[in-house]
């Protein structure tokens, strides 16, 4: 049985984690085999280690939830992830769409003592390049309440706070656009294929028409 420190079972912990980090429903075992693009079977297996290791619970054919050790764990390599993803975009030159990868692999091999450096160099950064709130070191994560861009009605106001990393396309044309983590936004038009916005970029009053498959990686204050 693999140690709870392994690689595999921290990605499991984190993609468990982040299913349900901005949206209220369980994550299942076929839905957690697609995110891994691995075997259910394999998902089937690997979920038995980790409840033996009282990492999460599960009922057969139900749905996987961390335990408290398994949160507190998933926080740990989220922390990790995030802190990488912001030393690569302030420190070494990478753009917002090109650090995901590179975090997935680091975040297994770094040390806590560099991870500690990491995270006092950046100044004890609050949010990664991408808006996700970054864990501290005993696992406080600050978040306010947001709401999917997709979802908002016309004549919503607020301030981006998030924007996945899933796609980097919809990062670089984002970025493009000026849009990003800390843009006040309005919707002025929603309707069922794209959204009208204002936004204020670098001080200036601009009008945005955003497809839904875009409005859907961004979440602004709810």
């Amino acid at each position: 049985m693999p140690s709870n420190q392994s690689p595999a079972i921290e990605d499991y912990l984190k993609t468990v984690y982040s299913h349900t980090e901005w949206q209220p429903d369980p994550i299942t075992p076929s839905v957690l085999a697609g995110k891994l693009g691995v075997a259910p079977s394999s998902v089937t297996e690997m979920v038995k280690k980790m409840a033996a290791h009282g990492l999460v619970s599960h009922v057969p054919y139900g749905a996987v939830r961390l335990t408290d050790a398994g949160t507190a764990r998933a926080l740990a390599v989220v922390r990790r992830h995030r802190l990488i993803e912001t030393w690569l975009v302030q420190e070494m030159g990478y753009g917002w769409d090109e650090v995901h990868d590179e975090a997935e692999i680091l975040e297994h091999a770094i040390s806590d003592r560099l991870l500690e450096a990491i995270d006092a160099r950046l100044g004890r950064p609050l949010r990664d390049p991408h808006g996700d709130p970054i864990p501290s070191a005993d696992g406080a994560l600050a978040r306010e309440p947001a709401l999917l861009l997709a979802e908002a009605p016309a004549g919503h106001h607020g301030t981006v706070l998030r924007i996945s990393d899933r796609d980097p396309s919809v990062l670089r044309g984002l970025e493009a656009s000026g849009v990003g983590p800390g843009i006040e936004i309005e919707v002025t038009d929603a309707s069922a294929e794209r959204l009208l916005v204002s936004a204020r970029v670098a001080g200036a009053a601009v009008q945005l028409v955003l497809a839904r498959e875009v409005a859907a990686a961004i979440w602004v204050s709810a």
